[in-house]
Formats: C-alpha cells, sequence, structure tokens
C-alpha cells in the first residue's frame, strides 16, 4: 500500500510488516521550541503520578500497551528485553519514580503522549526526508548513526527508509532526521502493533496533535492510520 501526504511525501508498508505492525502518521508545521510553560510540567507530572499508583506494584506487562508492542518486537525476531520500545523505557521511568528526559520542547510533549498510550512512536525533522518514506524490515548490516549513540545496528529490525536511506525505528532515531531547535516541519510516526485496535491508535494521534498545537503553537497537516 502507498498512501501519499502533502507536498508529495508518500509512506509505503512493505508486505514482511504487514498483519504485525500498524502505522500512525502526523505532519506539522511551525512547531516552536520555546521553553514548555509551568502548566506543562504539572500536567507531565501528575500523568507520571498517576501512572506509579496504579501500576507500581504490578509487572509491567499488567499495563495496557506494554504486552502487545513487546509480542510486535517478537514476531519481528527482537528481543524487547535487550532493545526496549521507547515508549515501554518512558513508562519504566516513570514507575522508577524517575523525572522523565527533557530534550526539546517537541520530544518532550510527543514522549507524554507516548508515555500515556503506550506506542512507541519516532519524531523527525520533515525538512530532512528526502523522496518516499518506506516502512521494512532492515538488511544485513543496515543501519545508522544514533541520537547520542554510536551505531544503530537495524539488521532484521523494522525500520523507516527515505532516498538517503535508513532514519527511523521503534527504539531509536538517527542524527541525519534528529529533531532540533531548528526544526519547523515535523514528521511524527507512530509504530503500532497490529494487537491494538485502530480506536487506540487514532487516541494516541489525536492526543499527540492536542498537545504539539496547546504547548508548541503547531498546525497540524495531516493525521492518518495506516492499517
Amino acid at each position: 500500500m502507498t498512501l501519499t501526504g502533502s507536498q508529495g511525501l508518500s509512506f509505503e508498508v512493505d508486505d514482511s510488516l504487514r498483519g504485525i505492525m500498524t502505522f500512525g502518521w502526523l505532519e506539522a508545521d511551525g512547531v516552536s521550541h520555546a521553553t514548555l510553560p509551568a502548566e506543562f510540567a504539572a500536567e507531565r507530572d501528575a500523568i507520571a503520578a498517576k501512572l506509579l499508583e496504579r501500576y507500581g506494584s504490578r509487572s509491567v506487562l499488567d499495563i495496557p500497551g506494554v504486552a502487545e508492542a513487546r509480542a510486535m518486537f517478537h514476531r519481528l525476531g527482537v528481543d524487547p528485553t535487550k532493545t526496549r520500545p521507547s515508549s515501554e523505557a518512558l513508562l519504566r521511568r516513570a514507575l522508577q519514580a524517575k523525572p522523565l528526559p527533557e530534550i526539546d520542547a517537541v520530544v518532550d510533549v510527543c514522549n507524554l503522549a507516548s508515555l500515556e498510550h503506550q506506542f512507541p512512536l519516532g519524531l523527525y525533522d520533515r525538512a530532512f526526508v528526502t523522496g518516499g518514506v518506506f516502512a521494512r524490515v532492515g538488511r544485513e548490516g543496515e543501519g545508522y548513526d544514533g541520537i547520542r549513540k554510536s551505531r544503530v545496528n537495524l539488521s532484521g529490525r523494522p525500520l523507516l527508509a527515505d532516498d538517503g536511506g535508513a532514519f527511523g525505528a521503534p527504539t531509536s532515531d538517527s542524527a541525519r532526521t534528529q529533531v532540533t531547535e531548528r526544526t519547523s516541519a515535523l514528521l511524527l510516526v507512530v509504530f503500532g502493533p497490529a494487537d491494538r485496535s485502530g480506536e487506540q491508535l487514532s487516541g494516541m494521534l489525536a492526543r499527540t496533535a492536542e498537545l504539539l498545537t496547546k504547548y508548541c503553537g503547531a498546525t497540524i497537516r495531516i493525521v492518518r492510520t495506516i492499517q
């Protein structure tokens, strides 16, 4: 399946991922990286505290969304105990009463949506995504320079690629398309386990759009789910 977004950006999913993954797609313009207000910090901390109160004494696998994300990784041949979905990594911090990372206003608000809904997501500077986007499994030896990391191995793992090669994954994104304070046009991709409903994925996208609009002044151009 090939879908076309704004300004000709297309998204194609390889057959190898069908029945395992679904995707959420969001494009936004005019995002601001200004310091987030105290209101955001209060909302973030309240959500983290609520999760700790509700799930702090339970196994992580009992929390909605975690088991499904892990099952998705297993079906793709990735050990989720060694390479965790990014959403679960955020959840573990909350359940250990550790503060969520403060990286950038846009990244921080999207991390909050990922924490709440337990969907891994990737954030990319739209200006550095070249040509169409293709979701597939990594080839032998494939990888990229990660954000604040050395080379990320993507062999046999789900990834996003454009004309310049691989640039995103549900674990760690590339430095090439990294969101920085200079990013004004944003591409966000949610990596959804097929075991979770389209309604849950749509809820995640709606919440992300709400936070980006409220706290980052974003103009949302496209929001869609790809089943």
